[in-house]
């Protein structure tokens, strides 16, 4: 784990994809020693469930907890690294003006890293929870 990665060095990383960019995450805190990364999701109409709502399409909430996931396992292995596959579970509809997500990694091995993903609400309240695995080759 490379101790010059910090939320800055994320948010580099982040704005090298057109697609992050698009959602407009913001990558808010890392912590290497807890092996945990934060980001926030503002809204934006493009992904309400429904015109005119500000809830929460199911569509982006599932690529930010990939997103905050396969970055949480990043910044234990030094870089950019592949998904495997993930599970998302919705708990509740969300709506408001932006999402926060935590990633913790639960393993680092050889080849596959497992990272635990809670999104919250703006009011704080849990959303939806994921697993993402992910390959710890940087490439």
């Amino acid at each position: 784990m490379a101790k010059e990665i910090d939320e800055h060095r994320v948010q580099a990383w982040m704005d090298g994809s057109p697609f992050i960019r698009f959602l407009g995450l913001v990558c808010t805190a890392v912590d290497l020693d807890a092996q945990e990364v934060r980001m926030r999701m503002p809204m934006r109409p493009e992904l309400e469930r429904g015109e005119g709502t500000n809830q929460f399409h199911g569509g982006p909430i599932a690529s930010f907890i990939d997103t905050v996931g396969d970055f949480a396992i990043a910044v234990v292995v030094g870089g950019g690294v592949p998904t495997v596959n993930f599970r998302v579970d919705y708990i509740r509809p969300c709506f408001g003006p932006h999402l926060d997500a935590v990633a913790r990694v639960r393993r680092v091995g050889r080849t596959v890293g497992i990272a635990d993903i809670d999104v919250l609400g703006a009011d704080g309240k849990l959303v939806a929870v994921g697993r993402g695995c992910y390959g710890t080759q940087v490439g």
